[in-house]
């Protein structure tokens, strides 16, 4: 942020403590108070000055926070000029490709949220017979538009990810693609690359995959699903039928999931944001998995895992989406840590073996959901629980198969709009079945795998910190028009020495509770770290419970919020 230093301005840093910098001419509109982007001054010349690259507006207005945000964790928000003009050149001229099928005549639709503007996925469905079933996954063909080694592949490497932070995003193509050409809208013809998945009683019976030409004839939302399943709405010709059975063959393969008894049942709350024209957050809603969501989400799943499945047959070197088992030191402490809070778990050895340690773990978060559906509370706290006994999803050229998905093959491939990997497992599968595609090289996916694996993470946290800046300035707006001591419900889903984590407000915040706001008692946690016990009272503090906090303190800028107690904890 821009501060007044004497007669001149100073940078000083605004999401984490550090020095000043010292800046050099400003601009005529930069003025202190204001945040900027800074380009230091290079190290060796003395009295050397910073210069103002970019002047990002008042630190009050949310927007302008998350923009500088974005800044400091290292994106670029905006594309190099011979990157955006090698995508216009190739939106106008994608790679020809003569076995392309025709698809147009089959009835196509995609169903995304309502604020999407990248459609990477189209479903199509036709009942073959009473149990047999065809679905066709359509991906958008970024691979005719993105050749390897020219200047938007390098650009799309290098980003590996697009970045979605509340109100903007970081889009890993310049739109002339991402939401354009290779964007799945309806009424336009657009180059797909389809799974074609046959499935007999919801397993699969057989697949094939090859380049399509596809014209979406619908747009449906998330919302629009769910109130056709609900009874509220009607579908209409001539997609009616494709979905239905898209909805019979994604129910039997949630059946199958779970009575395989291998993959997790973790149900996750992202809170979504909207902004007013100013830029203030003006209100959130929390983003729950429902029918419609998990429709795409097992045909997804089976499109990838169908791919991940030929290319380990061909051998052929693609990106696989790993996720070890998790380590069997982590799995017994969760299952100590569930059976402090009295949720009952499976019996298990006495020494879990890695072998048995991913089906342990899917037991156990199965216990945890019917522990929560019979009981109605602590969701949050105890899946939180279920997903620290993990390990992290990554990506390897290696198939060491997908713990929580409870799959020997995957891999992503239905997202090439979004994500790199998906882009080179394109090139592979492509190139194993018969079109004009080079499969990427040993050494290019050993060096992929690291790279687009560490700035996934990267993504990852540059989302939660946005939301968490978005959600903060929501409450302090709030806070402002109800009264600084308004009360909230909240749910423990953390215990330190130190303090209490809370997500209050139906999950659209998070803060910290420190035990020494909490007066009148000396607090000791438990060996598993779930249970918190007043030494003088005896008055416990458990993961998932429910308590009255009020705001202390907003830290806007990282996003951070200090509670205190509004309500006493009952004595137990």
């Amino acid at each position: 942020m821009l501060e007044k230093r004497g007669k001149f301005l100073v940078g000083d840093p605004f999401f984490e403590p550090g020095q000043q910098i010292s800046i050099g001419k400003p601009p005529a509109k930069a003025r202190a108070g204001k945040l900027a982007l800074i380009a230091a001054p290079g190290g060796g010349a003395r009295n050397a000055r910073a210069k103002i690259l970019r002047l990002l507006g008042s630190p009050n207005i949310a927007r302008n926070v998350v923009e500088a945000l974005m800044l400091d964790r290292g994106l670029r928000r905006r594309f190099p000029k011979k990157v955006l003009a090698a995508a216009e050149a190739a939106r106008l001229h994608p790679h020809p490709e003569p076995q392309r099928r025709d698809l147009r005549d089959l009835v196509t639709f995609t169903i995304d949220p309502t604020t999407a503007k990248d459609f990477d996925d189209a479903i199509s469905a036709e009942r073959l017979s009473p149990t047999r079933t065809r679905i066709w996954v359509h991906i958008a063909d970024v691979s005719a538009f993105v050749r390897p080694g020219d200047p938007v592949d390098n650009e799309a490497r290098r980003r590996a990810t697009s970045v979605y932070v509340p109100g903007a995003v970081e889009p890993m193509l310049p739109e002339a693609l991402s939401n354009d050409a290779c964007s799945l809208v309806p009424g336009e013809d657009r180059l797909a690359v389809t799974a074609e998945l046959e499935f007999e009683d919801g397993a699969l019976a057989a697949s094939s995959f090859y380049r399509s030409l596809i014209r979406s004839d619908k747009r449906l939302s998330y919302e629009d699903v769910d109130q056709i399943f609900a009874g509220e709405a009607e579908a209409e010709d001539p997609w009616r039928e494709p979905l239905a059975a898209a909805r019979e063959v994604s129910a039997a393969l949630e059946a199958a999931r779970r009575a395989g008894g291998a993959a997790l049942a973790i149900e996750s709350v992202e809170p979504e944001f909207a902004f007013d024209l100013q830029g203030h957050v003006a209100d959130s809603v929390a983003s729950v998995q429902t029918e419609s969501h998990r429709l795409i989400e097992h045909l997804m799943i089976a499109a990838n895992s169908a791919v991940a499945t030929l290319c380990c047959e061909r051998a052929i070197p693609t990106l696989y989406r790993i996720h070890e088992r998790p380590e069997s030191e982590s799995v017994q402490r969760l299952l100590d840590q569930l059976a402090s809070l009295d949720v009952a778990t499976p019996p298990a050895a006495e020494h879990i073996s890695s072998a048995d340690a991913g089906e342990v773990v899917a037991a156990a978060s199965l216990a945890v959901d019917e522990h929560v559906k019979r009981t109605g509370v602590a969701r949050m706290g105890l899946t939180y629980l279920v997903l620290r006994s993990l390990r992290q999803a990554r990506y390897s050229p290696d198939n060491l198969g997908h713990a929580g998905l409870g799959l020997s093959n995957y891999c992503h491939f239905t997202s090439p709009i979004r994500r790199y990997p998906d882009l080179l497992c394109h090139r592979a599968l492509l190139s194993a079945v018969g079109f004009d595609e080079k499969p990427p090289r040993a050494d290019e996916l050993d060096e992929a795998a690291v790279w687009t694996s560490e700035r996934e993470r990267d993504a990852i946290r540059t989302e939660r910190i946005a939301d968490s800046i978005a959600g903060s300035f929501l409450l302090e707006r709030r806070l402002m028009e109800r009264g600084p001591d308004e009360p909230f419900e909240g749910e423990v889903t953390g215990l330190i020495n130190a303090g209490i984590f809370i997500s209050f407000d139906g999950g659209a915040h998070e803060g910290f509770l420190p035990v020494r706001r909490i007066k009148g008692d000396w607090w000791d946690l438990n060996e598993q770290g779930t249970i918190m016990t007043g030494s003088r009272t005896g008055t416990t503090i458990r993961f998932g419970d429910r308590l009255k906090v009020k705001v202390d303190r907003i830290d806007t800028a990282r996003g951070r919020v200090d509670l205190v107690l509004a309500e006493e904890p009952d004595a137990r």
